[in-house]
């Protein structure tokens, strides 16, 4: 079980020291991690540069993620950045090394080692995105189940304006999240958009004053109100609804469906509404 106080040095343990260095930069506090109330808080740490993304950061923040995911005690994870911006994409002193600092944001990478892992996992994850967003930044606040804005940031690919490519199959999940048509322009102009036009064409979910303090009022009700069975199983059913037809869909919702009958979590869900108290449904198990 994770110590709710505990940073992220504490919880998630250093896998060797290659993976903590970057250009001679210790990379273990570029992002904290903390457990409060069963929600799990990361949060990108580079306030100075915008949280821009230092090579080894995509590993780091993934196992934190797994870290949460694996944890028992987490039911919801928030990510966010700290001081003025979300992420300002790729640290450009490292772009500008040359093919030996670019791979670095390369080589043995795949989806189980970037920021798209988080429809995968297991527990929701809700971004707080509370300031300038570009680039890599993107990827990591999109690819979220719920995203919250801040009523003054913008966002944007940026990736077409450095002469780079729609970068960690973005290309494959935008249009999915919001269309084809809103996809290609957000991708082949690069431009930044502001937090109403991303709230106009569903980037996000809501925009607020203080993203951080909705995303942890969002994080609050589904730790205490909702099934760790159902958001698990529901996330995987959302994961596979593009491979399925339609009747393979209903199929296999009416299978789940027989297996969620035998949960404890709807005898617990119906005991609260008659005792008119707030449910206690048990921990998925890992």
């Amino acid at each position: 079980m994770v110590d709710p106080t505990c940073t992220k040095s504490q919880s998630a343990g250093r896998p060797g020291a290659d993976f903590w260095h970057s250009g001679g930069m210790e990379l273990a506090d570029t992002i904290t991690y903390s457990v409060t109330d069963a929600i799990a808080v990361i949060t990108l740490n580079r306030p100075d540069k915008l949280n821009a993304f230092l090579p080894g950061m995509g590993e780091l923040y993934v196992q934190l993620l797994r870290t949460a995911d694996s944890d028992p005690a987490v039911r919801v994870i928030v990510v966010t950045g700290a001081g003025k911006g979300f992420c300002a994409g790729a640290d450009l002193s490292v772009l500008s090394e040359g093919m030996q600092g670019l791979n670095q944001y390369v080589d043995k990478q795949s989806i189980q080692t970037l920021p798209m892992v988080t429809l995968s996992i297991s527990k929701p994850v809700i971004t707080a995105i509370n300031g300038a967003c570009a680039g890599i930044g993107f990827v990591l606040a999109v690819s979220a189940d719920i995203r919250l804005m801040a009523t003054g940031a913008k966002l944007g690919t940026t990736f077409a304006r450095l002469g780079l490519v729609a970068e960690y199959g973005i290309a494959w999940y935008l249009p999915r999240l919001i269309g084809h048509g809103a996809a290609a322009p957000l991708l082949l102009t690069g431009s930044m958009i502001d937090a109403s036009e991303a709230l106009r064409i569903g980037l996000v979910n809501a925009v607020h004053d203080d993203p951080v303090e909705a995303a942890m009022a969002v994080a609050r009700d589904i730790a205490t109100n909702v099934s760790p069975y159902s958001v698990a199983t529901i996330k995987s059913q959302l994961l596979l609804s593009d491979d399925h037809t339609p009747e393979q869909a209903v199929d296999a919702s009416l299978a789940l469906m027989r297996e969620s009958f035998d949960q404890p979590d709807i005898a617990e869900a119906l005991a609260a509404k008659a005792d008119k108290r707030l449910p206690h449904f048990p921990s998925r198990p890992i």
